[in-house]
């Protein structure tokens, strides 16, 4: 295992974003699944990048691989950035992303423009096998769409609208939305800083 890096994550959407964004680090990149590693991890951290180290530390203790975990969240600023670091949890663990993302449409009625302002923020926390721990934050900015739209993406992507491509996240190809998004973004950020360890 120790030339390979875990992803901390059993989402196969996820799974493809990373795999896109970090291939020319040249290192195979396993799902926990694919690395047969099964841990009930309780993300009780108060911030992104706590969670994301929770998992990841939680994986390289079962391992001692290289471990890299995400954790990110939708922040409504007219909902007080709710449902942020619960937005996997929000409404309910097994509430589905139709359900939710109805939610927080019906909740923001009344709210206009700029008072729909939203954002996806994604912290990457990466534990080297010798134990050395890095993260890197990104956001993406939008705003909250009056109705879903879209059939790429997952989660709260249909309804998060992106002013300057005229469409939801959901909207966008694959390609468009790893260029843009804050799971791109933060990747690339921590793909630098494990050049800079790994080389």
């Amino acid at each position: 295992m120790k030339d390979k890096i875990i992803f901390a994550t059993s989402n196969e959407g996820k799974m493809r974003e990373v795999r896109m964004i970090l291939a020319d680090l040249g290192r195979e990149i396993l799902s926990m699944k694919e690395a047969g590693v099964s841990a009930d991890i309780t993300e009780d951290g108060t911030t992104f990048e706590e969670n994301a180290l929770i998992k990841a530390r939680a994986v390289h203790r079962l391992t001692g691989s290289l471990v890299l975990a995400d954790d990110s969240g939708l922040e409504v600023d007219w909902l007080n950035k709710e449902p942020g670091i619960y937005s996997a949890r929000y409404m309910g663990e097994d509430t589905s992303y139709e359900i939710k993302n109805q939610e927080i449409i019906r909740r923001l009625e009344g709210a206009e423009g700029k008072e729909r302002s939203a954002r996806f923020v994604c912290a990457i926390g990466a534990v080297l096998p010798d134990g050395t721990e890095l993260t890197a934050t990104a956001a993406m900015e939008g705003t909250i769409a009056f109705a879903p739209a879209g059939e790429g993406g997952f989660g709260y992507d249909p309804i998060f609208y992106l002013e300057e491509y005229g469409k939801t996240a959901a909207q966008l190809t694959p390609e468009e939305k790893n260029r843009i998004s804050h799971r791109g973004k933060a990747l690339r950020a921590m793909k630098d800083k494990l050049r800079e360890r790994l080389s």
